[in-house]
């Protein structure tokens, strides 16, 4: 049997304002050793933008913009997807690769964010269990 999205994620996800600074979210990123927040721009239905270091270096350091003064809101990509915990890990790297991103947070039926899988997370199940139990039989 496969293993799913949910044997693989990150949990819990690190959610933060849209206002918050970019230098506090590289700070998250850099102490928790992980390389997206997810930035919660609900009004009245649950709605996320993702802030990664690839918007870091694009964004902050490579157009010269201090992250001190640079809102999440600025940089962050959204409003994002979510995936299943449910779903395959071929599944999810078809939905990723689709959309052109590495990083996918994860919502139950109710749309309440329970984790978050990244292109890195996929390739560990594919070299720890193998492609027979990672990818569908």
């Amino acid at each position: 049997m496969p293993h799913t999205v949910r044997d693989w994620m990150s949990s819990p996800v690190i959610v933060v304002d849209p206002d918050t600074s970019v230098s506090y979210a590289m700070t998250l990123m850099r102490r928790r050793n992980i390389h997206s927040v997810v930035v919660d721009v609900t009004e009245k239905n649950p709605a996320y933008g993702i802030v990664t270091t690839t918007d870091i270096r694009d964004k902050i350091v490579g157009a010269g913009r201090n992250p001190a003064e640079t809102t999440v809101r600025e940089i962050m990509s959204g409003p994002i997807i979510t995936g299943k915990p449910e779903w395959t890990l071929m599944e999810c790297s078809q939905v990723m690769e689709k959309n052109k991103f590495h990083h996918l947070p994860i919502a139950d039926e109710h749309g309440t964010l329970i984790g978050l899988i990244s292109a890195t997370d996929i390739f560990v199940a594919v070299e720890e269990s193998g492609w027979e139990e990672a990818g569908e039989e």
